[in-house]
């Protein structure tokens, strides 16, 4: 499976699988069934049901056509994008699929790549079947269509923690979990068990460095910091335990 190799500022390589055509297209079948689903819904309500609650108005007449054509127009073009912004880059087909879209940079998307990369999304579609889209994701490494150049995204599979989980250099202990763990956020444990998996292969220098730096993001975030005689890699183990021990993550 090809990989999205992302240094992080701490100079530890995060690897993230790369969704491929095939996950892609399943979650599309998904969310495109979706769609279908919500388009008969309104096509009911807007045929059926308001006119006989409006009839005294000329409903149908008057501001019917026009409120049925702005209900298309946000279900073609709004369910990516909305799902996408609330749910940090996954639409319920993207969940099913296991995948989620990401910016180049590994960071979460926001609410204008979320657009950007749908308004492309129609191109993509051209001539049918999301031919241009397909052609497009077939002719690079990291499998991207014109909406993912455009808004500087990728798709990856999601990663789950346990898959870098560390051999721990320090015995397992049953420790309290101290209430202030709870900020430190699920990518933040990716990263800290990332640097426990490879911190044997990084120069002492970078290595020194590194440490340091994800320690300080830590102590900033929780308050935290390592017991006298408790060394750096031991103290990011000790939070790395805590934060699994609170059950958070898997």
């Amino acid at each position: 499976m090809d990989e999205l190799r992302i240094d992080t500022p701490e100079q530890i390589a995060l690897e993230l699988p790369l969704a491929g055509i095939g996950s892609r297209f399943l979650a599309l079948g998904i969310d495109t069934l979706l769609q279908s689903i919500l388009y008969t819904v309104g096509a009911f309500i807007f045929v059926f049901a308001i006119p006989y609650t409006s009839g005294l108005f000329r409903f149908q007449e008057s501001w019917g056509p026009a409120l049925g054509i702005l209900f298309l127009f946000c279900i073609y073009w709004g369910y990516f994008a909305f799902f996408e912004v609330i749910w940090k880059g996954q639409t319920p087909g993207k969940r099913y699929a296991g995948i989620r879209v990401i910016k180049e940079t590994g960071r979460p998307i926001d609410a204008f790549e979320a657009i950007g990369r749908n308004l492309l999304r129609a191109v993509d579609g051209l001539p049918g079947m999301y031919g241009v889209g397909l052609v497009c994701m077939m002719l690079n490494k990291q499998n991207r269509r014109l909406g993912d150049f455009v808004a500087g995204t990728v798709v990856v599979h999601e990663k789950l923690t346990d898959e870098v989980r560390p051999g721990w250099n320090t015995t397992e202990a049953a420790a309290s979990v101290n209430p202030q763990i709870s900020q430190v956020s699920a990518e933040e444990l990716v990263l800290i068990e990332t640097y426990l998996h490879r911190r044997w292969d990084l120069d002492p220098v970078v290595r020194f460095s590194a440490s340091n730096q994800i320690a300080e993001r830590i102590k900033v975030k929780t308050g935290l910091w390592r017991q006298q005689g408790e060394t750096i890699d031991d103290f990011l183990e000790s939070v790395a335990r805590q934060v699994r021990d609170q059950g958070r993550f898997g």
